[in-house]
């Protein structure tokens, strides 16, 4: 049974949904510079399991390293609720932590060596 949630931005002025095949969730903890400063914790959706609701003009983009990634922030509060990550080109990489409460998701968080990125990609699975 599918399974929906919902989430955004600090301010409001970003909102998605998406749908999950399970309750039961695999979230990454990242300890790359970007992850370490902001307390991402990933959630990946595939492209076509989320839908951005509002907000697609608040979004900034900033790239940096290899620009694989883009990293989409909210113009007016700053929170990065979600983004493009390289790891996992066909699916967004949603903040677990910018979900709204209630959604009933049980996570199952994992580390992710991003200091060591090519290493740990390599053992990840899509």
């Amino acid at each position: 049974m599918a399974h929906q949630a919902e989430g955004g931005c600090h301010c409001g002025a970003v909102r998605f949904r998406f749908t999950l095949p399970s309750l039961e969730v695999d979230l990454l903890d990242c300890n790359c510079s970007m992850c370490a400063k902001t307390g991402f914790l990933h959630l990946i959706v595939p492209h076509g399991d989320f839908e951005l609701l509002s907000g697609q003009a608040e979004l900034s983009s900033y790239r940096f390293g290899t620009g694989a990634a883009e990293h989409l922030f909210c113009k007016a509060c700053g929170i990065k609720s979600f983004y493009q990550p390289r790891s996992h080109p066909h699916a967004w990489s949603v903040n677990f932590r910018c979900l709204d409460e209630g959604h009933g998701l049980v996570p199952n968080v994992t580390s992710f060596d991003g200091r060591n990125w090519e290493a740990a990609r390599a053992q990840l699975e899509d």
